[in-house]
């Protein structure tokens, strides 16, 4: 029978606490510079938290690849809010919000590697599909396309089906068979 020790017990909590402290330190130490709000920093500071506690999930619990998953992206998206809170991003949320789509393509690849040990297309073409979503999407987003998205939907509709179809067809032939 497993016997509960107290470094059983103080293992977690100082992990805990450690984390909330290099949170609420930095936090607060990068509030202190001139033309970024505390909210901005907490904000940012707080999805590259959950992105910590979901890769510690991921490496507790083996051959949980989902952890890997939110973990990859919630850290993608907390450095990516911490660059926009130090305005070193100089462009608005309105037009980078496709970057998403590109950092959920990004997270799926080291999930994938974790769940199977190597790339597999069931992970390689669903983070290309998103990563290219999400460049296309920035492309309408910062207006370098002479039409509309709506326009390109409307006028494109057809290759959007080839494209799914085409996603299907590699998934299916990346596939093992039983």
């Amino acid at each position: 029978m497993d016997q509960i020790t107290p470094r059983k017990i103080t293992t977690p909590i100082a992990f805990i606490i450690g984390l909330l402290l290099i949170f609420f330190g930095s936090a607060f130490l990068l509030g202190t510079l001139e033309g970024t709000t505390g909210f901005s920093i907490l904000r940012a500071f707080f999805f590259v938290i959950i992105g910590v506690l979901c890769a510690f999930f991921s490496i507790k619990l083996n051959k949980r690849s989902v952890y890997l998953f939110f973990a990859a992206f919630f850290l993608l998206v907390g450095f990516f809010l911490f660059l926009f809170a130090l305005h070193i991003i100089p462009f608005s949320f309105s037009q980078l919000w496709p970057l998403l789509s590109v950092f959920a393509g990004l997270a799926l690849l080291p999930a994938g590697w974790r769940y199977f040990g190597s790339l597999r297309s069931r992970y390689v073409v669903p983070a290309v599909v998103f990563v290219l979503l999400g460049c296309t999407l920035l492309i309408f987003s910062f207006r370098l396309a002479p039409f509309s998205f709506k326009h390109f939907v409307v006028t494109w509709w057809p290759l959007l089906v080839v494209l799914i179809g085409l996603i299907l067809v590699l998934l299916s032939l990346g596939t093992k068979k039983p």
